[in-house]
């Protein structure tokens, strides 16, 4: 089976070198004009294209004939595409990721869920060396920089950073024991 590349040399056929040529020809300005309705996504815009340029060999339309101007038509094929893609997905329903489908959907977990999360997380935190937790209180908590921290502490900022380190690990541990899975922690930013 012989395959040919829009843009191959090797394009055989009258209608793959009219294919071949037009791509060449429109190529360029068609990308660019999709590109900007789509807002600057290249795999969605070359998505199109491909889809306009199959469009013009299913209709055979590959070259100007008779007062029919190739070009306004596949920049209005193009255009079309791109509104029936929007309208698509306008039409489902909200996709939502599994770790972040709250903050998705824009609401607030439940008060009951974040009270017992909090009991669990200070019970775990109450596990830790009293270092440990003084470690994590002034960088996590405290929003300090290791510097910061480590001239709050009395320690050098290496120390602070291996402080860190194991704390972490020690939590990780703690939170495992009392039925906390690593998907349930992962961080939620808004």
């Amino acid at each position: 089976m012989n395959v040919t590349v829009i843009g191959s040399a090797s394009a055989v056929s009258p209608e793959e070198r009219a294919l071949r040529d037009l791509y060449l020809e429109h190529g360029p300005a068609l990308y660019s004009y999709v590109l900007r309705m789509l807002g600057g996504d290249t795999h969605r815009t070359e998505d199109v294209i491909q889809e306009t340029l199959m469009r013009c060999w299913n209709k055979r339309n590959l070259v100007d004939t008779e007062g029919m101007a190739v070009r306004p038509w596949m920049f209005r094929v193009a255009r079309n595409l791109v509104i029936d893609a929007h309208r698509t997905r306008m039409a489902r329903p909200l996709e939502v990721s599994g770790a972040t489908w709250l903050s998705e959907l824009g609401t607030k977990a439940d008060d009951n869920e974040q009270i017992l999360s909090s009991i669990v997380v200070h019970d775990a935190l109450q596990a830790l060396t009293p270092a440990h937790r003084e470690v994590l209180r002034e960088t996590f908590f405290a929003d300090r920089s290791t510097q910061e921290a480590a001239d709050t502490l009395g320690v050098p900022q290496g120390t602070v950073k291996s402080r860190v380190y194991y704390a972490l690990r020690c939590l990780r541990s703690a939170l495992e024991e009392r039925g906390v899975r690593p998907e349930d922690r992962a961080p939620r930013r808004a």
